[in-house]
């Protein structure tokens, strides 16, 4: 493992512990996963035991019955995957900053894996201070590790492709798989029964207006599946077909990759491996775009508000900001897909109702609440709430960075016109030249109707 993926956040000293603990919170999955090996090779090295320990939160932003349910059908896969190779998991309905400092005290040291967002900083900030031996973290949810690439917000795509291209041979480094030794362990950590996800699921206090997503379900093996079946029949024609959701050509990864139920880096080898001619537009989304939002999230405090966006685009838009609007819609009515344009009401509710929508219409439907906005800071309120409300996706670093590429975040000026200023526009006409829109339209109406 490169060493670049370690980072030390205490000082504190090994102690002689019962075990050596592994708060798992962003990486959930055990095959490819830096901080699970190295929390294998540490206890290896100690003769001691692992523990696994992953705190359920009830409280966390926009928990509801859509994201949970797919966390849980995740956890439950890792917990059958750690009793294979003779590792103890425990679940725990606890703040996991909370419960990492509990389970520390009888711990040796404490791994943890990198997370980028605010909440999940202050998590490890909170642990690092509050326990009585080391905090380690590894960094495995991005191919490169963020600070490697860069110790800066950067400005576009074109700025952080050359630094990525120039490490990538670097890292695209296989993990092998390493099996503990099977030390037993009795002691009893009050964890939850994951075995049932279904009745662990209606037992929580959580948000259950959002329904689950009917397509798509939680684990690192549905994950690889549809990973198989995009490599196999799609990615040949990703590159001139992926813009067009008439068609299914894209490779459903970004609810897992944001549960880190699967490994970027695996899916990197993977489409490495394969000669189609689809792989390096692929490998720019899954790469370049991708660590581009974690290092907007990680470098910006500001990055789930309009405060984060290029000062450049905040005076653009505000200058426009009292030009006289067609229509303006109400949260309410967005949220409910009723505005007077067919297509972005399918947008709506296709994230609505199956969790997911596609890429292409996500921009529109971003560039379309701009415009029917009162202010700016109103319709970038508006979309944070929806992405994260709604989207299996939502919460993450691809969608915060989505957002903001709405209102010119990553881009660059373009011709001055009402409402947008400089900001790239995007309409219906736009939606007609790349596909059929009234096709697309259809398919979700008739989806939603019949759900």
């Amino acid at each position: 493992m490169q060493d670049e993926r370690i980072k030390f956040l205490n000082t504190k000293k090994e102690k002689n512990g019962d075990y050596v603990l592994y708060w798992m919170q962003a990486s959930q999955r055990t095959e490819y996963n830096h901080a699970l090996e190295y929390s294998i090779i540490k206890a290896n090295s100690l003769k001691k035991p692992i523990v696994v320990f992953f705190g359920l939160t009830e409280k966390f932003p926009n928990a509801n019955t859509r994201n949970f349910s797919f966390m849980l059908e995740g956890l439950y896969e890792i917990g059958k995957s750690l009793n294979d190779i003779g590792i103890k998991f425990v679940i725990q309905n606890i703040s996991p900053e909370i419960g990492a400092t509990e389970m520390s005290n009888d711990a040796s040291l404490v791994i943890v894996d990198k997370g980028y967002q605010r909440i999940e900083r202050h998590w490890r900030n909170y642990v690092a201070n509050n326990i009585g031996c080391p905090l380690i973290e590894i960094e495995t949810n991005t191919v490169i590790p963020v600070e490697e690439i860069s110790t800066k917000e950067e400005y576009a795509a074109a700025t952080i492709r050359p630094k990525i291209k120039k490490l990538l041979d670097q890292y695209t480094v296989h993990v092998d798989s390493i099996e503990s030794i099977k030390s037993s362990l009795s002691m009893d950590f009050g964890s939850l029964d994951i075995d049932d996800p279904e009745e662990l699921l209606k037992s929580l206090k959580i948000d259950n207006s959002v329904g689950k997503a009917p397509s798509l379900f939680g684990g690192t093996s549905e994950a690889k599946s549809h990973l198989d079946m995009f490599i196999k029949k799609k990615l040949d024609r990703y590159d001139d077909l992926r813009n067009n959701p008439n068609l299914d050509y894209l490779s459903n990864m970004s609810p897992y990759l944001h549960f880190g139920q699967i490994s970027p880096l695996h899916i990197t080898l993977k489409i490495l491996q394969s000669e189609s001619p689809g792989k390096e537009s692929y490998l720019e989304e899954l790469i370049v775009r991708r660590e581009l939002s974690m290092n907007y999230v990680y470098y910006n405090p500001n990055y789930d508000s309009y405060d984060g966006v290029p000062d450049w685009c905040k005076r653009t838009l505000e200058f426009h900001e009292k030009d006289p609007r067609e229509y303006i819609y109400s949260l309410k009515e967005l949220e409910n897909a009723n505005t007077h344009d067919p297509y972005w009401n399918a947008a709506q509710k296709e994230m609505v109702y199956t969790g997911k929508m596609h890429g292409y219409m996500r921009m529109y439907w971003g560039k379309r609440v701009i415009e029917w906005s009162k202010s700016p800071k109103d319709a970038y309120e508006i979309l944070i709430y929806l992405n994260d409300k709604y989207e299996l996706d939502g919460r993450d670093a691809n969608g915060y960075t989505g957002v903001a590429w709405c209102f010119g975040k990553h881009d660059r000026p373009w011709a001055e016109r009402k409402i947008f200023g400089n900001i790239r526009y995007m309409n219906d006409k736009g939606l007609k030249r790349k596909f059929d829109p009234d096709a697309y339209a259809k398919k979700i109406n008739d989806y939603s109707t019949n759900t």
